[in-house]
Order: C-alpha cells, then sequence, then structure tokens
C-alpha cells in the first residue's frame, strides 16, 4: 500500500510542477468569461457600419416606412435587453415585470420596472450600440435613372474609400418595386454579406403588411397595436419550486444535469488521456522497466490512477470553487438557486458516485492502451473505437434536457459505456431510484471487469515489445 501511495504522490508532483497542470487549472474559468464577455467585447469592436439609402419608388414613401421598421427593430432589441439585464438580480420573476412595463409604457416605464425590482442592474444599464447608422444619400446618386446607371454609381460609392464626411460606406440600399411589391437591391462593401440585408428584408416585408392592410381599410396603428401585443402566459407545474408557477430554479436542474454530463465527458477525457501520456513517456524512456523492479504492475497501476484521479478532482474543485465566488459576487440570486439544486436530493453526490465509475472506467483502458504504445500515434489504432464510445452520449446529452425519460435515453444510460455522461443528465428529473440503483450497480460492476482486464493488459504491455495490435492487446487481456 505504501509503494502505491509514493506512485500516486509521484503522479501528482510530477504534473503539478507543470505549467500544463496550472493552464488547465484555469483554463475552463477563463474561457467561460471569455464566452460569456465574447459577445460584449465583439459588438465593441465591430465599427458602426454607415449605410445610405435611396428609394427610386414612386412618391418615394417606402423609405419612410423601412426607416420605421429599422429603428422599430432596434428599439425591440433595447427592450429585450433592458428584460434581461433583470435576471441576475431578481430573477425570471423581474424579467418579466421589466418586459410587461415595457410592452405598456415603451423605454421609460421598463427601466422604471428595473430600478424598482433590479435597482443595480439599472444603475448599470446601458442600451446596445446601434450596428449601423444611415448617411445622407449623395445627391448624384439620388439624381441619377433607376437602373443600371443607378447600379454602376452604387458600385462606385461602396468602392471609395472615406465616401462620405471621411468614413467609408458599407452598403447602399436601393429600394425599388418588382411586380408591384417593395424590393431592394443592396450594394455592399463585403462580398460577404452585410448584416443589413435581413434588417432590410425584414423591414420591406413590415412595410408592404401595413401598405396591404391601409389599402384594405385597416388602420395601421391597429396593426401596430396588434403586432405589439405579448400574452401573458404562466407557466404552472405542480413539481415547481413555488407549488405553481415555474421559475428559473425549475428550469435550474435540467440545465445542471447537462452541464454536469458534459464536465463529466472533460474531465474524464482529460484524466484519462494525461494517464495514457504519462505512461507512454515512460515506457519510451524505458522508465516504465525501471519502476516495474521495484514494485509490482497492480501497484504501479493503481498508483497512477490514484494520483491522476487526485488531480483531475483538484482540477474539478478549483473550477468549482471559482465559479462559486464567481457567480456569488456577480449573480447571487442564480448562485444561491444552483447550490439549492446541487443539495437537493443528493445531486451533487450523485454527480461524484458517476465521475468516479466513469474515471475508473476509462482510466484503467487508457493506461493499458498507453503501456502499449511508445507515441500518439500507435496509441491512435487503439484510441479510434474508444473515442466513438466515447462521442455517442454527446449526441443524446441535449436531449436529456427536453425528454430525459425519454426510452432511448433510459436504455443507453444502462449502458456502462454510456451511464457516466448521460445518468448525470437525467439526473436532475428525478428518474425511478430502481434506475439509478441499477445504473450505478452497472457501472461499477463494468469498472471492476475493466480494471481485471486493463490491469493483466497493463502488465504485458509494459514489459512487451510485440507489434501494437487489437489482437495482441485482446490477447493480454485474456492471459493469465
Amino acid at each position: 500500500m505504501n509503494r502505491t501511495l509514493l506512485i500516486a504522490q509521484r503522479e501528482v508532483m510530477a504534473y503539478v510542477k507543470t505549467w500544463g497542470f496550472w493552464l488547465s487549472l484555469l483554463s475552463l474559468p477563463f474561457f467561460a468569461a471569455l464566452g460569456g464577455f465574447a459577445p460584449i467585447l465583439m459588438q465593441r469592436a465591430e465599427p458602426v457600419h454607415a449605410y445610405v439609402v435611396v428609394d427610386e419608388t414612386e412618391g418615394r414613401t417606402l423609405a419612410t416606412d423601412v426607416r420605421k421598421a429599422l429603428n422599430a427593430e432596434y428599439d425591440r432589441s433595447v427592450l429585450s435587453s433592458m428584460a434581461m439585464a433583470a435576471v441576475a438580480e431578481a430573477g425570471m420573476t423581474g424579467r418579466d415585470a421589466v418586459r410587461a412595463a415595457t410592452a405598456t409604457g415603451g423605454y421609460d416605464a421598463g427601466l422604471a420596472a428595473l430600478n424598482q425590482v433590479a435597482p443595480r442592474a439599472a444603475a448599470s444599464f446601458k442600451a446596445p450600440r446601434r450596428g449601423t447608422e444611415e448617411l445622407p444619400a449623395p445627391a448624384d446618386l439620388v439624381a441619377a435613372p433607376a437602373g443600371e446607371a443607378k447600379d454602376a454609381l452604387a458600385r462606385e460609392w461602396v468602392e471609395r474609400d472615406g465616401a462620405i464626411d471621411g468614413r467609408d460606406l458599407s452598403a447602399v440600399v436601393i429600394l425599388t418595386q418588382k411586380d408591384d411589391q417593395p424590393a431592394a437591391r443592396i450594394w455592399t462593401r463585403r462580398a460577404s454579406g452585410s448584416d443589413l440585408e435581413n434588417s432590410v428584408r425584414d423591414a420591406l416585408s413590415e412595410a408592404h403588411r401595413h401598405s396591404v392592410f391601409a389599402a384594405n381599410g385597416i388602420d395601421p396603428q391597429l396593426v401596430e397595436t396588434t403586432e405589439q401585443f405579448r400574452p401573458d402566459v404562466t407557466l404552472l407545474s405542480p413539481r415547481a419550486a413555488s407549488g405553481g408557477e415555474v421559475g428559473l430554479r425549475d428550469r435550474l436542474p435540467g440545465l445542471i444535469g447537462m452541464v454536469g454530463g458534459l464536465l463529466m465527458w472533460s474531465l474524464i477525457l482529460t484524466g484519462a488521456s494525461m494517464l495514457m501520456n504519462g505512461v507512454m513517456e515512460e515506457k519510451s524512456n524505458k522508465i516504465l522497466e525501471v519502476l516495474l523492479s521495484s514494485v509490482t504492475a497492480t501497484e504501479l497501476l493503481t498508483g497512477k490512477v490514484l494520483g491522476v484521479a487526485i488531480l483531475t478532482l483538484t482540477v474539478m474543485a478549483g473550477w468549482g470553487l471559482i465559479s462559486a465566488v464567481s457567480l456569488s459576487m456577480a449573480f447571487p440570486e442564480v448562485a444561491r438557486d444552483i447550490g439549492a439544486v446541487l443539495l437537493t436530493n443528493g445531486l451533487w453526490l450523485y454527480l461524484l458516485i458517476f465521475l468516479i465509475g466513469g474515471y475508473l472506467m476509462y482510466a484503467v483502458l487508457f493506461a493499458a492502451i498507453g503501456a502499449f504504445c511508445e507515441t500518439p500515434r500507435e496509441a491512435q489504432v487503439l484510441m479510434g473505437p474508444v473515442m466513438i464510445a466515447m462521442i455517442v452520449p454527446l449526441l443524446f446529452m441535449q436531449m436529456a434536457l427536453r425528454s430525459p425519460d425519454a426510452m432511448i435515453l433510459k436504455v443507453l444510460s444502462l449502458i456502462p459505456p454510456f451511464t457516466p455522461f448521460l445518468m448525470p443528465a437525467r439526473a436532475p428529473s428525478e428518474p425511478p431510484m430502481i434506475e439509478i440503483i441499477a445504473s450505478i450497480v452497472v457501472m461499477f460492476a463494468f469498472a471492476a471487469l475493466m480494471v481485471w482486464l486493463s490491469g493483466r493488459a497493463f502488465r504485458a504491455g509494459a514489459m512487451s515489445d510485440a507489434k501494437l495490435s487489437w489482437k495482441s492487446f485482446m490477447n493480454a487481456m485474456r492471459s493469465r
């Protein structure tokens, strides 16, 4: 036992002293923060695209309708951002209160409601920056005859640097009619396309709809009021935390389950890969043979698996601590709800149990593969089928959020290679206890079988120079 612990200590120190370990520890929080701030950073970094509108239609009223529709689209995005700003401080209830206020009173009413339910969010709220800006159309472009002449001039303007007041034109929007219906030709500086295209298309659709209603004697203001109506729909469930209305607290378990399953996949793959790479390196350097002269193959394999397990749990604990502190500071209400979900019905214990079982299954298998290989290229021969088995649960992970009781998920979650990833995703939906117990029993029984078989293969591979193949690997597993 002492020799096993010494091997485990050696493994831990070998990784802790490397920069890679600390980078992996900080990678998830860093990329999570980057993912959260990336949309904001991209929006701020993206320059405001300038465009001009030229109306070729009779009476030139289409441009007014398009401008009105584009402004209405931006106003809706502002009101939506205002409602979402309340979530962190006041939850889904606060979001709904702000949304209801904006629906009846617009921006000022929404901001007042936000200040009431989430004063900190209201103090820091800023309306999203507009990504586009309309500039006055050049006189020669407006006066140019419709058709090819106007298109040729529009092309010249978008190609010209500093076209208007030193600013480049991102696009020239030429409004016209085709088959007596509104249409547009957009000359854009970027051949890859323009975000303005979808906005103009939606604006033309809205303008056309209003004109059709007006032509049939329907008041356009009545149409606009009708389109702005947002019905008050309340989702209720007897299993809701409040006993009635479904809130963020009730939606969190499914999200936590899916994220937990993905986290399991990442941790198990990372830990098992570290173990395999370490064994391969030691075999290529003949260190494995030296170690086996002092300890048994079982002690060496157990120590390595235990050492990398400690590292994996350390990384998970570090991620959990950083996430908990960050959430508590930024979103205290959400952090409180997540903590309550993890403690409800012992969900945190289920996640830990499936992490241990999954790690055992794959770690010993990866270690045995590493014992047969000296380079990553050799390992690819055996790793292909294993990775396919690990990818299968990823295909069904999202389904666990929508339909956790689907028969295919019940079956797959009882197949040992998939259990560590799919059962954590299903556990928050409170499946029958018999399914949870059965999955745990089957998983650990299979893990014990993998430990026994992989131990044989590890012992044979560590001292063998046989040509690598699935046949030699399976023969090593069956050998006495």
